[in-house]
């Protein structure tokens, strides 16, 4: 029986109360970028925390994909400013992980590697059609997953990055491995959440075009810093005790 979703209008509500940090509008791009997937593709998901945005992949990719979830739920990288020292939560995303899954009608489309992205390539066999990154944000471990997994994505896939010009880590990442590069054609991006082609042109205009519209969204780049910058030391609470909406983390 199939289970894939023809709108995104129609899953949203299934899964906007879940854990997670996937604005609406970036649940509409994932949900696109699946749903245009050749029948047969294989999806990739470096990053799943407790399925939010995998729920949205398998639901909008054909019937026969194959859809991995490589999170190795180790109580490392779980969130913003939640880096490491989280096991027993880190369980916990686990359990909820697969229960958000099952209730979510994708249990059975998901295979879930519980292990850091490196150690899974072995575990993914050919090419990718569709790559979405949300895994550690820190600069050595984004920029290995964006060129070591990005390599695997086939021509003309789509390689989609959460946290693009939010995280200082993912940002420096991209500008070392995209914003110069060969294959990645920028396509734009809902909020953090940016979306590469696998199909820029050869000419080396492409290139300096395609630069330039990355380099574009560093003014909201440096909007977002300074946003954390200002949570961090604790403007939240000014806010709060004025009456005024606290900004949220951005992302």
């Amino acid at each position: 029986m199939s289970t894939r979703v023809d709108h995104y209008a129609a899953l949203a509500p299934r899964v906007e109360g879940l854990d997670g940090w996937m604005r609406p509008e970036q649940g509409a791009r994932l949900f696109a970028a699946a749903q245009r997937c050749s029948a047969g593709a294989t999806i990739v998901e470096i990053g799943s925390f407790r399925g939010k945005s995998l729920i949205v992949l398998a639901s909008a990719a054909p019937d026969d994909a194959t859809v991995f979830a490589i999170d190795p739920h180790a109580g490392n990288d779980r969130g913003p400013q939640e880096l490491a020292g989280y096991r027993d939560e880190a369980e916990e995303d686990h359990r909820v992980f697969w229960e958000n899954l099952r209730n979510g009608g994708v249990g059975d489309r998901v295979t879930h590697l519980r292990m850091f992205s490196d150690d899974a390539h072995g575990h993914v066999t050919g090419l990718v059609d569709l790559l979405y990154i949300d895994g550690a944000h820190r600069y050595a471990p984004a920029r290995t997953d964006i060129r070591d997994w990005g390599a695997r994505v086939t021509e003309g896939g789509t390689l989609l990055i959460h946290d693009s010009f939010s995280s200082i880590g993912v940002t420096f990442a991209i500008g070392r491995e995209l914003l110069l590069g060969r294959r990645f054609r920028y396509i734009g991006r809902s909020s953090s959440l940016a979306e590469y082609r696998a199909d820029l042109g050869g000419d080396p205009r492409d290139r300096v075009r395609n630069a330039a519209r990355q380099l574009a969204q560093l003014p909201w780049f440096a909007k977002n810093l300074a946003v954390k910058v200002l949570l961090s030391l604790g403007v939240g609470k000014v806010f709060k005790r004025l009456g005024r909406p606290v900004p949220d983390w951005p992302y």
